[in-house]
């Protein structure tokens, strides 16, 4: 069992370091994540109490997490904003002491010196937080950020206290004022840019209704939106939020799901349907019944999950946090190094000081430390704002990398909005034994062949022993024997299927329809096709897959010829048909050994191929079987999100990359510079410099991971074509409309016709629009289109 802790008092990648190290050596502990950004650490297995003691006794604070508490204000930002004030007032005057000179003001030496030491004094007492946790952290052999600021700050002033004593000399009190200063500036900067990488999601948590019109005893009642229970009724209007999620008891509206699902498209809802917290009434009036409120509703479980994303180690983190694991006494070691090599090399002492000191304070391991949460965080918030949840920080990362995409058909690809176009009675028994079986599955084709018989109001046998088969079909007893209802091949083992049953079979299978059978123990009693429609952005989701690099395979449990049918019109060269759940799961098994798999699916067939991916993506209005399977959830029901969540991930790991190169490249120039290294050419850099340095390198690196709120994952880029003579070719687009394009097959025919004309890379044909969108990597006159078109018998109109 996996349980939250809130950890205080970490102020760097060191310190979460350290914490995980003391939280690995609690007995029972299996794994320990702990989250800089968030302040927060995820632990399996062991004692609360025995951790919280581990993480007290490292020099921190713990406690169990508290959920309510996750969008309170930021007490540290606050804390931080008056310290930076106070030291601030301090330090003007203190500057006037230590610079008058310039200015022509003539102070006595130790008037100066003691009002000087004095001011530092007061601002050290005020960021006495560096002392206290960098010295603590020192005397448990386990340095820390502030480890390095206080070791410079106190080596300025105690030598300053020596030569103030001596009489004589050059002051250094402003250094050590001056670094507590900047470095608070840059704490406070990081504090306040952190905080704003869950504004996504403090967003979302603030688009719940405060109150809500509940119905108790027949009466309308206003109350606070937190006193719903489930269960409870409540009705909404045209302009009103939903409190809680629920289903519609009574009434119509158009709902406005963006909040929670990134479509800016209304849908209409009516009784039986579900709706959400927060998302908006646009018009109507409806009666609901409560399902889920508090923590149990669409939007808190969204909130969640991306916390918890965030809380977790991202694998490109690994490199850091093994970085950070000696940094800190690797840059003490290196700032004595410099003070004894100096000191060696003839330098005076005040130069080798100030050496040493530099590389203490420039020396920065926050920008490491934070590198990946922050970019994951932003990440999964832009996510959540277009519908995209990440379950891990994994899935984030590893998302961007896929280089296979196994998409099953019905319901994923397709609309899985089934209509039934076909029946064939074989016997009286037919229509009772068929909606006893099929009323009682979720099935998207037994849901349609239910659904066409309740209209017929046919009767119903009484069946027990009900049983369901995943990719094959369902059975149940009867007072007449067993009942039988699935495919052909399903219902074929039981019973014989030649003759007249056989050639309907073939028949309708061949117009790319979806054929079951209804038999008992003796025979055929009759047969249903049901037929499915493609989703309006399929073919162009798969052909920007193929942009990506990234290579579509459709796996579906349906006959071969509706696959090959539904491949051919999305333009997917591979495809299986009538797979076995446990058939997909071996494929899916089998593409991994070629290349990083990603699974998309929506039902309970298709769980055990998601868990086999190495990504498995559940898609908006999956069961929730195939949602606790997968690593990636799509609360939009469309293809185009399936490509926006590879984009999204794609950008964060650039983002990661350059916070990572920045972290880096910034201690690897700057350590040797504040080393007095290139002093020789005349590169150097004196403490306070390097102290405002230091407090800009972590704020730098969340300014840049807040830059992926503003990435663009929605919509289809300018496909460019690198060549290896450097010459690079935009794709030309024309839109072909014609009449008498009726059906899939229709779009299949157009599409292959199409693309044997040279200089058509692609063909993406829709009967619904009458068009037929071709990718050109050479201008085509229109004549070629037309004489094509209506060489195939349909009737070209235009071509633009």
């Amino acid at each position: 069992m996996t349980v939250k802790f809130s950890v205080t008092g970490m102020s760097c990648a060191a310190c979460s370091a350290a914490v995980e190290r003391a939280v690995k050596k609690v007995s029972g502990v299996t794994s320990c994540s702990v989250s800089l950004l968030t302040n927060s650490m995820q632990v399996e297995g062991g004692s609360a109490e025995e951790i919280i003691a581990a993480v007290i006794k490292a020099g921190y604070g713990a406690k169990l997490y508290e959920a309510e508490k996750e969008y309170s204000a930021d007490e540290e930002t606050k804390c931080l904003k008056r310290r930076l004030a106070v030291s601030a007032i301090l330090l003007l005057p203190m500057m006037y002491f230590s610079m008058g000179h310039i200015f022509g003001a003539d102070f006595k030496f130790y008037v100066s010196g003691l009002l000087q030491l004095l001011l530092a004094a007061a601002i050290m007492f005020v960021n006495r937080k560096f002392f206290t946790s960098g010295f603590a952290s020192l005397a448990r052999r386990s340095p820390n950020m502030d480890s390095l600021v206080a070791l410079g700050s106190a080596a300025s002033f105690i030598y300053s206290c020596a030569v103030l004593a001596k009489g004589e000399g050059h002051l250094y009190f402003d250094s050590a004022a001056m670094i507590l200063t900047l470095i608070t500036v840059g704490k406070t900067l990081e504090a306040h840019s952190k905080g704003r990488t869950t504004d996504a999601l403090k967003g979302l948590a603030k688009l719940a209704p405060d109150f809500a019109t509940v119905v108790r005893d027949g009466k309308e009642m206003r109350v606070p939106a937190a006193e719903i229970a489930a269960g409870d009724e409540f009705v909404v209007r045209a302009g009103e939020k939903f409190p809680a999620d629920g289903i519609v008891v009574s009434g119509r509206a158009s709902v406005d799901e963006s909040a929670l699902t990134g479509e800016s498209l209304p849908v209409d809802k009516a009784e039986g349907d579900k709706l959400f917290t927060a998302t908006l009434n646009l018009s109507g009036f409806v009666r609901v019944k409560a399902l889920s409120v508090g923590e149990d509703t669409m939007l808190s479980k969204i909130i969640k999950l991306v916390f918890d994303a965030a809380a977790q180690k991202a694998p490109a983190a690994k490199i850091a946090d093994r970085v950070a694991a000696v940094f800190v006494p690797s840059v003490i070691g290196i700032a004595l190094a410099t003070l004894c090599g100096w000191l060696l090399a003839g330098k005076d002492f005040i130069f080798a000081l100030s050496r040493g000191i530099s590389v203490l304070v420039i020396s920065c391991p926050c920008a490491l430390g934070l590198a990946t949460p922050v970019a994951i965080m932003v990440g999964s918030g832009a996510g959540a704002k277009n519908g995209i949840l990440f379950k891990t920080a994994a899935s984030l990362e590893q998302t961007g990398k896929i280089s296979i995409m196994a998409l099953d058909k019905t319901g994923t690809l397709t609309s899985g909005e089934m209509t039934v176009s076909d029946v064939v009675s074989y016997s009286a028994d037919f229509e009772a034994a068929a909606y006893a079986l099929e009323s009682r599955s979720s099935h998207p084709v037994a849901a349609a062949v239910s659904a066409r018989l309740k209209e017929q109001n046919a009767e119903s046998l009484p069946v027990e022993n009900y049983e369901e088969l995943p990719g094959n079909g369902i059975f149940a007893l009867s007072a007449h024997g067993m009942l039988y209802a699935g495919k052909p091949s399903f219902v074929a083992s039981k019973v014989e299927t030649g003759g007249e049953v056989a050639r309907d079979v073939q028949r309708l299978e061949s117009e790319g329809k979806t054929v079951v059978l209804i038999a008992d123990e003796k025979k055929i009693l009759g047969l249903s096709a049901v037929s499915d429609t493609l989703k309006a952005d399929a073919q162009s989701a798969v052909a920007e897959l193929k942009q990506l690099g990234i290579r579509a395979v459709l796996l579906s449990g349906d006959n071969e010829r509706a696959v090959k049918t539904a491949a051919q019109i999305c333009g997917i060269d591979e495809f299986y048909a009538g797979l076995l759940p446990q058939d997909k799961e071996k494929i899916v098994s089998k593409l991994k050994t070629q290349g990083l798999t990603a699974m998309a699916g929506d039902g309970i067939n298709d769980a055990p191929s998601l868990k086999a991916a190495d990504i498995g993506i559940a898609i908006g209005k999956g069961t929730d079987v195939a949602i606790d399977s997968a690593d990636v959830v799509l609360l939009r029901d469309s293809l185009s999100s399936l490509v926006s969540a590879v984009k999204l991930s794609r950008a964060v790991l650039r983002n990661i990359k350059q916070n990572l190169f920045w972290a880096f490249f910034y201690n690897a120039l700057g350590i040797p510079l504040a080393a007095g290294v290139f002093s020789p050419f005349g590169l150097k850099l004196s403490p306070t410099f390097c102290a405002a340095a230091m407090s800009l390198s972590s704020f730098c690196v969340v300014a840049n991971a807040l830059r992926l709120n503003f990435v663009k994952i929605n919509g289809a880029k300018s496909v460019i074509i690198k060549r290896s003579d450097k010459r690079e070719d935009f794709l030309m687009t024309k839109t072909i409309h014609a009449e008498g394009i009726m059906c899939p097959h229709c779009e299949a025919r157009i599409k292959q016709a199409l693309e044997q004309l040279d200089g058509v890379k692609q063909a993406v044909v829709s009967h619904e629009k009458g068009t037929a969108v071709v990718e050109l990597s050479k201008e085509i006159e229109n004549g070629k289109f037309e004489a094509v078109i209506n060489e195939l018998g349909y009737k070209f109109i235009s071509a633009e």
